[in-house]
């Protein structure tokens, strides 16, 4: 067995192992990847040259943006924005069956439209509209549900952390273009969501009990403003290049800090743990990025990516095929991987083969970000079916039946993104970004 092949077992084995005896994702790529450097190279060598792979990989002007957007989320849920956002939300869904539910898969889309988190969008919106639910009648695993299949769109919607991590592997795509080609999808996945919550909704009788009057809908409209601006100084500015995406982040921690501090929901002595929050979470994200990078260089010198494409290649050359094997491998993958190492991963291995037929670079990225998107509700690592469940207050076993429907429109909409590729690279082609 050459050295190369040799390292490649070593990484995988240790890798399924170590998951297997129930390590964190970063830990068992880290400790993979470190041992087999270690068969490429001499121990020192290999601890430098591992040092110097995780310093590369986390040194991008890029990456700074997910800090500050990881932030803001946290502000806008301490500061009160979270509320009425929900506000302006109700303006659009009361009317709907099943109105509360419609209200939160709105908020949710609007919730990550500011702060680029899913897992934050659930968890603050299952919090506030939960116990209005539950008053209104409605199961907690049917709230739950809703809440859980929407809480994604906040992944999809700009700003999004995890186009972030993207751009920093696909060379030549910009973050702005990650952007745009989010909103049709995302978009797609809400209304796809708030179809079936109406169905369930009159079928268990969900009826909305009361309407908002004019002078409601103004009075909320007009306390909801200011939030709703958030959105349209930060993606405005990046698009009209007045800042990058990474500047549009730092801007939107300072109106969310100034926006809380109006509305006199955040006080001064909060900042510690939401700066400690933050960092917690920034932390977990920056370390995944590091091993996923000595990961990368074990495969690049293995050959693996190159392995996989042939074998894939071999299967079909017809593009259709080779698009529905990997939207089947990233669905596989995300039921046990988080979207960041996945990403960092597998990008490398697919991004050439799409290539190779003639894909901009954008419309696999949106792909394959939305594929690990529905791993986030799958167990056995589904970081926002586990935060919907615990803020809903039931079990995975209670809300699975209720979710299975939501995983049917999400999947149909995957594959229209697949297939139609305008609906990815419509908004960034017109704006010139790609």
């Amino acid at each position: 067995m050459s050295q190369a092949a040799l390292a490649g077992l070593v990484m995988v084995v240790v890798i399924v192992i170590t998951l297997a005896l129930g390590f964190p994702i970063g830990l068992s790529i880290g400790t993979g990847s470190a041992l087999a450097i270690m068969v490429i190279l001499p121990a020192d060598r290999a601890m430098i040259t591992a040092g110097m792979k995780m310093f590369t990989g986390a040194n991008s002007f890029s990456l700074l943006a997910i800090p500050f957007f990881v932030l803001a989320g946290n502000l806008m849920n301490s500061g009160g924005i979270a509320k009425r956002l929900i506000g302006c939300a109700q303006i659009l869904a009361h009317r709907l069956p099943g109105s509360l539910a419609q209200t939160n898969i709105v908020a949710n889309m609007l919730f990550g439209a500011i702060s680029g988190s899913g897992v934050a969008a659930a968890s603050a919106m299952g919090s506030i509209l939960g116990p209005m639910e539950k008053e209104d009648g409605y199961s907690n695993e049917y709230s739950a549900a809703v809440n859980i299949a929407s809480g994604p769109t906040g992944m999809m919607i700009p700003p999004s952390n995890i186009d972030i991590v993207y751009t920093t592997v696909a060379s030549g795509v910009s973050v702005a273009a990650m952007f745009m080609a989010g909103y049709i999808p995302g978009i797609m996945w809400g209304v796809g969501c708030m179809i079936v919550a109406g169905y369930q909704a009159k079928k268990r009788g969900y009826v909305s009990k009361q309407h908002m009057t004019g002078k409601e809908v103004v009075k909320t409209l007009w306390e909801g403003i200011p939030s709703l601006l958030m959105i349209v100084i930060v993606i405005g500015g990046i698009l009209k290049g007045v800042f990058t995406a990474t500047e549009g982040s730092a801007i939107a921690v300072v109106y969310a800090l100034v926006l809380s501090l109006i509305y006199k929901n955040l006080k001064i002595s909060m900042l510690p743990k939401l700066l400690l929050d933050s960092v917690k979470t920034t932390a977990v994200i920056e370390f995944l990025v590091c091993v996923s990078s000595i990961m990368s260089f074990v495969m690049s010198y293995a050959k693996i990516p190159q392995m996989i494409s042939s074998g894939i290649l071999g299967i079909s050359k017809s593009p259709i095929v080779i698009l529905l094997i990997m939207n089947v491998i990233l669905l596989l993958v995300g039921t046990f991987m988080d979207p960041t190492p996945a990403v960092l991963i597998f990008t490398p291995i697919f991004l050439p083969i799409v290539q190779t037929f003639g894909m901009n670079a954008v419309h696999p990225g949106m792909m394959m970000v939305m594929n690990l998107c529905v791993g986030t509700l799958t167990p056995p690592v589904g970081a926002i079916l586990f935060a919907g469940c615990r803020v809903g207050n039931v079990s995975i076993e209670q809300v699975i039946k209720t979710l299975l429907p939501y995983f049917l429109v999400v999947i149909i909409c995957l594959m229209f993104v697949t297939f139609v590729p305008a609906l990815s690279l419509a908004i960034p082609q017109a704006l010139g970004l790609c």
